[in-house]
């Protein structure tokens, strides 16, 4: 089991003050163009003077990367996709930014002399500009959960190594965060993380099963980008939690749970072994768990008031049905699997939803198209456990590929 330290739980810096020389904390933000990137700069534009932005990367949109970048005052802006280039460059020149593209570029990003840096590039194309940041000892502010999914130990093992802080941006890990503090893990009963149910919470099963790609599409709480929307409407993205769950706070499999709570007020639970259950309440922003990464170990104005209980009246929670979900059985079985199944998961996965997106398979189509890739790498003796990245990304591409075929 991987050692907890490196998530928060190291002696925290004094508080900072609100002091005129007090210097701002730079930040690197990846992903500055997607949906957590978009409510970090909100929340920067709340708290003039204290960040200052080193870098930004975003995927392949060069304009609304240039835009981000001239919003947050970054030094540096770097493009995924080499197609952006141009219009990042056009949009940029004569501002003094330094631009450049290309996966090599987003790592230089991550890599910049910041404070803190903020991980929210969508899916495996995270994982090594994280590792980087990671591995040259910075606070690490993780809202791209594939990192540990495809991974966790290696990610883990070299943050204590290399003295990384983890701060869960998810604003379920960061709720569960919270509520953990400085306690020992071993004292965890069960640790529970809550699913809204998404759109399809009271559809039966073979309703899901034929849904368009606007009815997945339509969350009835969150807006998030179309890949972790549709991976909310399956429940996907919660197994996916759960493995994120399993290597950030180093609880074991069968302490892990997932409850359906359709207000999305109660974002994680912990039970502890002498019967206390201490849970993490915010309405349904990321602003609030963006901010609390963002100044932690401080506390800063998000923008977002705290729930009203008295107005809301009732908070209710449901069994996940594995039967009408079955993409989180399958991410279960994945994290108690362990070795490589949970990088052949998410792989296959982002396969499935991008042919889902395309209108390529139906909604069904895509839990039946993660199992089979899975299972025909189970049989090829395929699933290894990654001990680095370079091992994990191998097995990543392997199911890209296995995927790939199978949905030819």
């Amino acid at each position: 089991m991987v050692n907890g330290s490196a998530v928060g739980r190291a002696s925290p810096a004094p508080p900072r003050g609100s002091s005129a020389a007090t210097p701002p904390k730079r930040l690197a933000i990846l992903g500055a163009t997607g949906s957590i990137g978009r409510s970090c700069a909100k929340v920067i534009g709340a708290a003039p003077g204290r960040f200052a932005v080193a870098s930004v990367a975003g995927g392949r949109d060069g304009a609304a990367l240039a835009r981000s970048a001239l919003e947050l005052g970054a030094k540096f802006a770097a493009v995924a996709d080499p197609a952006g280039y141009g219009d990042l460059k056009s949009a940029l020149a004569g501002s003094g930014v330094e631009v450049a593209a290309g996966s090599q570029a987003v790592r230089e990003a991550a890599r910049r002399d910041a404070d803190l840096v903020v991980s929210a590039i969508v899916g495996a194309a995270g994982l090594e500009p994280t590792f980087d940041a990671v591995a040259a000892g910075r606070t690490v502010a993780l809202a791209n959960k594939e990192t540990l999914v495809c991974a966790g130990a290696a990610v883990m093992q070299t943050a204590g190594r290399a003295g990384a802080l983890l701060l869960p941006m998810d604003s379920e890990h960061n709720a569960l965060f919270q509520a953990l503090g400085a306690r020992d893990p071993a004292t965890i009963e069960m640790m529970t993380i809550t699913a809204s149910g998404g759109p399809f919470r009271q559809w039966s099963a073979e309703r899901i099963a034929r849904a368009t790609r606007e009815e997945a599409l339509a969350h009835p709480n969150w807006v998030m980008g179309p890949k972790v929307t549709i991976d909310s409407a399956g429940l996907m993205n919660k197994g996916l939690e759960l493995i994120e769950a399993h290597f950030l706070f180093g609880v074991p499999p069968e302490k892990l749970d997932v409850v359906v709570h359709p207000q999305s007020i109660v974002h994680g639970l912990i039970a502890f072994a002498d019967g206390s259950l201490l849970a993490g309440l915010a309405s349904p922003d990321m602003r609030t768990p963006i901010a609390h990464c963002l100044a932690y170990p401080d506390r800063i104005a998000s923008g977002v008031r705290a729930p009203d209980l008295a107005a809301l009246s009732r908070l209710t929670f449901e069994r996940a049905d594995l039967v009408r979900f079955p993409a989180l059985g399958l991410a279960i079985d994945a994290l108690r699997t362990g070795r490589g199944a949970p990088t052949a998961l998410n792989a296959a996965n982002e396969i499935a939803v991008a042919a889902f997106l395309d209108r390529r398979i139906g909604f069904g189509d895509i839990a039946c198209l993660v199992a089979r890739t899975i299972s025909s790498m189970d049989a090829a003796g395929e699933l290894i456990a990654p001990t680095d990245v370079a091992q994990a990304l191998a097995i990543h591409h392997i199911a890209v590929n296995r995927a790939g075929r199978l949905l030819a």
